[in-house]
C-alpha cells in the first residue's frame, strides 16, 4: 500500500481561534464573549417573513446573482446612504456570507505572483484566500495603541506587483473605522494605479459617537475600483443564516460573478425575499448603531474600577481590553487561564497578526443580553 503524502497550500493554518474558544466555552460552561455573534434572538417578524415565503413556495434555487428583489433593495440602500449609483442588475451580487464574497473578490482579481496589501490585526480569512489563489499578503501593522493606519508604510510597500488593497472598515478586532483624512490618504494612494480595492464592510451599521461610515461606495473614485462587501447576519442579528451581498461596477461585477458561480451558485432563496422586506421598509439598520453603542457604554460602566483598560471602539460589536495591569501572560495563555478559571471567553488577538507581537489586549464581544453582560463583567472585575 503506498501513502500519499500531501502537501498543504496553507501549512500555516489550523482551526480557527473562533472555533477553539467558543467550544472550550461551551465544554466549560463558560461565558461566551468570544466569538462575533449575539446571544439574543432576531426581531421574530424577520422569522415570520422568512416562513411565509417558505409557505408561498419559494424554495428552489434563487438566481446566482440573486433575486431581484434583494439585489434592487441592496441598491437603493447604497445609493441613499452614500449618494452611489450601483445597478441592481450589473452592480449587486447576493452571497452565502461576507467570507464566501472576500473569497471570490480575491478569486477573481489575484494571479500567482500578485501582491496584496493587509493591515494588522486583520480578520484570519484575507491572507488564506489570498494564498489560496496564489498570491503573496503584504501585510502592514496598524500602529498601537491608537491602530492608526501608517499611509507612509503604504506607500513603502507598493510594487508593480501590487493587485489589491484590503481593507475593513469598522475594523475586526481593532474596533476602528476609516476617517475621512484616511480616505484622502487612500485615494492619493491609488490614483495613477490599477489597484484593486476589498473593501469588508460588514459592520457598516454599527459605527458609533456620530461618526460617518466611510464606505468607499460614498467616493466615485474609489467605488469605481472597489469590491463593497456587506452582512445581512451582522446588521439582522441572524449570523446562522450567511447571506451577504457585494457591490462593484459591472466589469468586477462580472468577474466576481464567475468565481461566485461556482463557490456557491446561489444563496437561501425565502431568506432573501424576507430581507429584501425589511430593507424596503427601512427596519432594523438604522437604529443599529445606537443599539450597539448603548451596549458598548454598559459594558464599559460595568468595568469601571477594574484593573481592564479600555482602547476606544469607534464601531463593530468589539471592545478591546487591555490586561497590563493584571499579568504579563501572553494573550493566547491568558484567554485560555481566563476561561478556564474565571469563566469569561475572549478573543487573543495574536490570532491577528502575522508580523507584530501582540499586545497585553484581549477582544471582548458586546452583542449579548444585558444580563449575559453584568454576569461576565462580575466575573472580569474580581481580577
Amino acid at each position: 500500500m503506498i501513502t500519499r503524502v500531501l502537501t498543504s497550500k496553507l501549512p500555516n493554518v489550523g482551526t480557527t481561534i473562533f472555533t477553539v474558544m467558543s467550544k472550550l466555552a461551551a465544554d466549560l460552561g463558560a461565558i461566551n464573549l468570544s466569538q462575533g455573534f449575539p446571544d439574543f434572538d432576531c426581531d421574530p417578524a424577520l422569522v415570520e417573513a422568512v416562513a411565509r415565503y417558505m409557505r408561498e413556495g419559494r424554495n428552489q434555487y434563487a438566481p446566482m446573482q440573486g433575486v431581484p428583489a434583494l439585489r434592487q433593495a441592496i441598491a437603493a440602500k447604497y445609493n441613499a446612504l452614500y449618494g452611489s449609483s450601483y445597478d441592481a442588475d450589473t452592480d449587486i451580487t447576493v452571497t452565502s456570507g461576507g467570507t464566501e464574497a472576500i473569497f471570490d473578490a480575491v478569486a477573481c482579481i489575484v494571479r500567482p505572483g500578485d501582491e496584496v496589501i493587509v493591515f494588522e490585526p486583520c480578520y484570519d480569512s484575507y491572507v488564506p484566500a489570498i494564498e489560496l489563489n496564489g498570491g503573496t499578503a503584504v501585510v502592514v501593522s496598524l500602529r498601537y495603541p491608537d491602530y492608526a493606519f501608517p499611509w507612509d508604510e503604504v506607500r513603502a510597500a507598493i510594487t508593480p506587483r501590487t493587485r489589491m488593497i484590503m481593507l475593513n472598515t469598522p475594523l475586526n478586532p481593532a474596533a476602528v473605522i476609516l476617517t475621512a483624512a484616511d480616505i484622502r490618504e487612500l485615494i492619493a494612494i491609488v490614483d495613477g494605479t490599477d489597484i484593486t480595492i476589498v473593501s469588508d464592510e460588514v459592520y457598516e451599521h454599527i459605527v458609533f459617537d456620530g461618526a460617518p461610515h466611510e464606505s468607499m461606495a460614498r467616493h466615485a473614485v474609489l467605488r469605481d475600483r472597489s469590491f463593497v462587501v456587506g452582512s445581512f447576519g451582522k446588521t439582522y442579528s441572524v449570523t446562522g443564516w450567511k447571506m451577504g451581498y457585494v457591490a462593484a461596477p459591472a466589469p468586477l461585477t462580472a468577474e466576481f460573478r464567475k468565481a461566485h458561480q461556482f463557490v456557491t451558485f446561489s444563496s437561501f432563496t425565502p431568506v432573501q425575499y424576507a430581507f429584501a422586506d425589511f430593507l424596503n421598509e427601512r427596519r432594523g439598520w438604522p437604529e443599529l448603531s445606537a443599539f450597539y453603542q448603548r451596549k458598548r457604554d454598559l459594558f464599559l460602566d460595568l468595568l469601571k474600577g477594574s484593573h481592564w483598560k479600555p482602547l476606544p471602539s469607534r464601531g463593530t460589536y468589539f471592545q478591546l481590553l487591555d490586561y497590563s495591569a493584571i499579568t504579563d501572560e501572553k494573550d493566547m495563555d491568558f484567554a485560555l487561564r481566563l476561561t478556564r478559571e474565571h469563566g469569561v471567553a475572549s478573543i487573543p488577538t495574536s490570532a491577528f497578526l502575522y508580523k507584530q507581537s501582540a499586545p497585553p489586549v484581549l477582544r471582548f464581544c458586546f452583542a449579548k443580553k444585558d444580563e449575559t453582560l453584568e454576569k461576565a463583567c462580575e466575573k472580569l472585575r474580581v481580577l
